[in-house]
């Protein structure tokens, strides 16, 4: 059966110490090849204001997507769940 999204998100937004009570955005990235999740990610954070918490879905982690979000100033933590590799970036 698995994880419906919205609890796959709270367990993950529990598990990095994002904002608790920020507004959310998903993006499910597991279907995509490379380098479709990385570009499709850093798209999605210039188009979200602030406060938003941005939770990527992936089958992995995304390694080459950290360095990026450390020169932009994001805040991040990954979670792997049964449902999938959860990435939760948000600002701080």
């Amino acid at each position: 059966m698995g994880t419906e999204p919205t609890e796959t998100a709270r367990l993950a937004v529990d598990e990095t110490g994002a904002p608790p009570e920020a507004p959310r955005d998903r993006l499910d990235a597991r279907d995509l090849g490379p380098p479709k999740p990385l570009k499709n990610t850093l798209e999605r954070l210039a188009e979200l204001d602030d406060e938003t918490v941005l939770i990527q879905l992936n089958d992995r982690a995304p390694q080459h997507l950290y360095p990026k979000l450390d020169d932009r100033g994001y805040e991040y933590g990954t979670v792997e769940l049964d449902a999938a590799v959860v990435t939760v970036i948000w600002r701080p």
